[in-house]
Parts: C-alpha cells; structure tokens; sequence
C-alpha cells in the first residue's frame, strides 16, 4: 500500500535544514507506528510538491533514511518502510509529549451516563454460553437471504438518487407511506405522513421530543421502575423529573401527579416488568392528561410480540384531543443495530422535530431506509416478526417452566409476552453481586438497579431475556442462576 502524501507535515517550529526536518518526520511516524514495514513512500516529486521544497531536498532525505535502513530503495518501484526499521515503542518519538492543562471536569457542561444504554452487558456477549442478555439480535430467527436482497436493490441504479443525495429533512417516501398505510392501523393509528418523522431509533425519538417540549420550568413524569436511558435525555433538558410508581398492570393514572407538563410511559408493554396496562386504565389515563393538560409521549415497546392474545390498541389510536405523541421502532424486532424508528404527532410538533433533527443529523441514512422499505413492503418483515414470535412463545414457556422448577421468583408480568423476565432475589442478596458471580459461570443476567430512581430499591432486581439465548441452553443456564441463589 502506497503512504499518502497528505499524511505528512512539517512541524513549523522545528529547527535545522529541511532536509533533517524531512528526515525526522519520517523517522517519527516509523517509531509511532503510523508507517510500517513494507508500505510504499510517496515519490520525492509527489512529497516535494506537497511541502513546498525542491526535489533534491526529499532525494537527499530518503538517501539518509535509507542508509540508517528507515527505507529501502527498491530498483524503479521507489522507497518503502524498511523491514528492519525500529520498531514502534523502540525509541521514543523526538517531539515532546501532549500535556492536557484543560480541566475537563469543570468544562463539561454535562457528562452523560453512558452505561445507561448497554447496562452493562459486555461487548463480548456471544462468547458466553448463557447469555440472557435483552435486546440483541438471534442470527438463526435473522431473514438473511432476504435483507441481503433489499440491500442490493437499494444499491442499484434505480434507487441511487434516494441513497446517495442529501435528502436534507426528508425521508424515504417508500418507508413513511409503509408506516402510514401498514404499521400504524394495526396499532389503530390513522395519520399521514407528514405526521410521521423517522428517527434514529426509539431513544433518538425520545430525545427529539424531550428537547422539543421540556426546559428547566416544565415537569416530566416518568415511570419507576423504567428505561434507563430516558432518565439521561431528560437531565439534558434540566426539567423537573418525577417518578411515578407502577403497579402489576403498569402505570396507574391516578399516581401521574398534577403539574405534570408531559409523562412518558410505555402502556403496551411495560420496560422491565411486562406489565400491559389495560384498555381502561388507558382511557382513564386519557382523562386524567386532559383534566391536567399533560402532554404523553408513548413509547410502544414491544407491542408486538405478544404470544397469547393481540395488542390492545395504542394509547394514541384512543386520543381524541392530539396530546399523544407515539414512538416506534424496528430496531428490535428487525434487528439492534438498524437504529430505525419513528415519531407520529400533530402536524406542528412533527415538523419541529423534523428541523430539530435536521441540525444534528438531517435524515438517517437512505440506504438503510430505502432498504428497510423494500424489506418491510415485500412482506419480509411480517414473515420474520411471526417466526420471532413463534420462537419466543417456545423459549418463554421453557424458560418459565425452568424458573418454576429451580424455584425463582418472578417479579414481572408473566402471561403479556415480550422478550424478558422481571425477576427478584431472595431476600438479602443483591443482584448486582450475583451477575458479577455468575459471569464467572458464563451466565450473563442484568442487574435491576439501573432501571429505578432510587438504585438501592433495585437491588433485589434482575432481568432475563430469552432473545438472544437458544430454548436448549436455557434449562441449564437457570438452573446456574439458582445454584448461585442457593
């Protein structure tokens, strides 16, 4: 591989002839590592040009270079990094090394708690034999042969304007007319698309909307236990937050309190527990917004993998006064890493969020969305959802009979799908201490605390998700968790 020219400056302050200047530059970026044995140097006329010398300045170099066997000449091919050139960490570099005088604690506005999205679990997940790890995707339930079909016909040439040109805020045609014509009326949503706004995931909608309607002189309302990484967006916002307890069948309305300016809740599938909050707490919850003029943002998670019954209809389809903004996503039932999802609001609020979106980030990228289109309108999607579904309806019932049988205690709902398990310790035993001894058993669970205002309540708390374990292991991997419990 030929060197760049451009990766080459020289250092302004330096002292002595160009010729040395050139000599150490390159002898430098041998002893950092950044130029490594066998790579091609750029011709001296190229590298002459570039810096502004003669020609003979670069001639001369090289020659010194090689002659202390930095490079090797190598007939009419040019020079390239010696085989036998020191190695990096061998000497140290000539100039002096960076000192950092800035206080970064007191610069720093505002430092993100970045462990709230992973919840600790380890990048090297798969390398445990009992990952009971939430929100990773199974490559056996994964419809591989037909996304790589997608992808290679949103790369093609009929398609290329929509992948490669800045759409500025605009978003693929093909996927909001899906959304708008398919997603939303199985949630018993009826809006048009300039209602919807694609997003960057579940939490970047999220964040789009905290932004959008809260400040240091509003109130959120959120629910405890609840989603981590909502806590962080609305710090960011400097509001006052307010945790609202959740009971057995998910948030209770009459518990949201007065002076709330907009609540966050996830009514179809509660975030740990499982709980779904039934059709007529979701009317009283209505009332209770209206009477106090509270804005809700509902984040529909999970909503469709419900094994024994349908989801009941979104809290937004039964909004009669416009004050429910509705967040989906496809990153979970798709697949994590595709990081799409959508926001669906009254027209003046989703075109905020759409200039809002537009000065971080424009649009997210249209090759992901084009591809996802022709996933989602080919009818790749439903098939894929309805395997997924099957299998976690099997996994689940395997790993509930495993937990009745080793003696766990649930904590959660039981009975409203999903893709987890809400357990609770034994009394006296913290959970955060039996994930750390159960790694060690190439077990993975994830402890509760995260999820509460107050961690300390927590501590009795963990979670196990059956999405990203096969139905085989998962005997086996509870029954370690109880060995440890014992």
């Amino acid at each position: 591989m030929t060197v760049s020219v451009e990766c080459f400056l020289l250092d302004p302050g330096r002292g002595g002839t160009l010729q040395n200047g050139i000599r150490q530059m390159v002898a430098q970026g041998i002893l950092a590592g950044r130029l490594r044995p066998g790579e091609r140097m750029p011709s001296s006329r190229k590298l002459a040009e570039h810096l502004g010398v003669s020609r003979i300045t670069v001639t001369l170099a090289y020659a010194d270079l090689v002659a202390d066997d930095y490079l090797h000449a190598k007939g009419r091919s040019g020079y390239f990094v010696s085989e036998g050139a020191p190695q990096p960490g061998t000497y140290p570099e000539a100039h002096a090394p960076r000192q950092d005088v800035v206080d970064w604690g007191r610069m720093l506005g505002h430092r993100p708690e970045s462990g709230a999205l992973n919840m600790g679990k380890p990048r090297n997940w798969r390398d445990f034999r009992y990952p009971f790890v939430y929100g990773q995707a199974d490559p056996t339930l994964f419809d591989h042969a037909n996304w790589r079909g997608c992808m290679m016909q949103a790369l093609g040439h009929k398609d290329f304007a929509r992948m490669t040109d800045d759409q500025f805020d605009h978003d693929d045609p093909g996927l909001l007319e899906y959304i708008a014509r398919h997603t939303l009326p199985r949630r018993g949503i009826l809006a048009p698309t300039d209602e919807v706004l694609v997003t960057l995931g579940a939490q970047n909608a999220l964040w789009l909307a905290a932004q959008l309607l809260l400040n240091q002189r509003r109130t959120a309302a959120i629910e405890d236990p609840g989603y981590p990484g909502l806590r962080e967006i609305l710090t960011q916002t400097r509001c006052r937050v307010v945790p609202v307890p959740v009971g057995p069948q998910g948030l209770r309305p009459s518990s949201v309190p007065d002076g709330t300016d907009v609540l966050f809740c996830t009514p179809s599938h509660h975030c740990p527990t499982g709980a779904t909050m039934p059709l007529e707490a979701r009317r009283a919850l209505l009332d209770e917004a209206s009477r106090r003029n509270t804005l809700i943002i509902e984040d529909d998670y999970e909503f469709e993998i419900s094994h024994n019954r349908a989801p009941l209809p979104a809290l937004k389809s039964l909004d009669r006064e416009g004050r429910v903004i509705h967040v989906g996503s496809f990153s979970k039932s798709l697949f994590p890493g595709l990081r799409l999802g959508f926001l669906v609001g009254p027209t003046p609020f989703i075109r905020e969020a759409r200039a809002l979106r537009a000065t971080v980030l424009r649009h997210p990228p249209g090759l992901l969305q084009r591809a996802a289109a022709h996933f989602l309108s080919l009818g790749h999607y439903d098939a894929m959802l309805r395997r997924l579904t099957r299998s976690f309806a099997q996994r689940r019932a395997v790993m509930l009979e495993a937990a009745h049988t080793q003696g766990l205690t649930i904590a959660g709902a039981i009975d409203d799908g999903g893709s987890s398990l809400w357990m609770r310790t034994p009394p006296g035993r913290d959970a955060a201490d039996l994930a750390a001894a159960l790694r060690e058993d190439s077990v993975l669970i994830e402890p509760g605390r995260p999820f509460f205002n107050d961690p300390a309540v927590g501590r009795d708390f963990y979670r196990i998700a059956y999405s990203s374990i096969t139905a085989e292991r998962i005997p086996e991997g509870i029954a370690r968790i109880a060995r440890h419990l014992a």
